[in-house]
C-alpha cells in the first residue's frame, strides 16, 4: 500500500470530528476571549481538538474508553490548575479552568461519535457563561 492509497482511503468522518471539535471549542473560547481571559479562543480549540484526537487514536487501538476519559480528565486537571491564580486573597481563573475541563469533555464526546451530545453541551456551556452578564446587570441594579 502506498501513500496515495492511504490518502484515498482517508476517513472523512474523522475530518468531520476534528472540525466539529475545533468549532465547539471555538464557541466557548470566543466567549472567554471576549472577557479577556488567559485561556481564550486558541486554548479552548486546542483542548477540544486534543481530547478528540486522543479519543479517536485510542479507540483505534481498541483501548477501554474509560481509560481514555481518565487520562484526558487528569491531563486537563493539571492544565486547569495552572490557569487558577491566587493573588492577595483573590482567586481568579476558576471559570476558565472549568471551561477547559468541560471543553475536554466535549472533545471526548465528539471523539466517541456522540456529536449531538457535544453540540448540546457546548450550547449549554455558552449559555451558562452568559449568566455572568446577567450577574453584572443585577449587581448594577442592586447598587443603584
Amino acid at each position: 500500500m502506498s501513500f496515495g492509497d492511504d490518502f484515498l482511503n482517508f476517513d472523512f468522518e474523522i475530518l468531520f470530528q476534528l472540525l466539529l471539535a475545533i468549532s465547539l471549542g471555538a464557541l466557548i473560547g470566543f466567549e472567554r476571549e471576549l472577557k479577556r481571559r488567559p485561556a481564550g479562543l486558541r486554548t479552548h480549540m486546542l483542548v477540544s481538538l486534543g481530547a478528540t484526537v486522543f479519543t479517536i487514536v485510542s479507540l483505534s487501538f481498541d483501548v477501554e474508553p474509560s481509560r481514555i476519559a481518565a487520562g484526558i480528565v487528569t491531563g486537563i486537571g493539571f492544565l486547569g490548575a495552572g490557569n487558577i491564580i491566587a493573588h492577595r486573597g483573590h482567586i481568579s481563573g476558576i471559570t476558565s479552568a472549568a471551561t477547559l475541563w468541560v471543553v475536554a469533555g466535549i472533545g471526548l464526546s465528539i471523539g466517541v461519535g456522540q456529536y449531538l451530545m457535544g453540540i448540546i453541551i457546548a450550547l449549554i456551556v455558552f449559555a451558562i457563561l452568559q449568566l455572568g452578564r446577567l450577574e453584572k446587570i443585577l449587581d448594577t441594579e442592586k447598587n443603584e
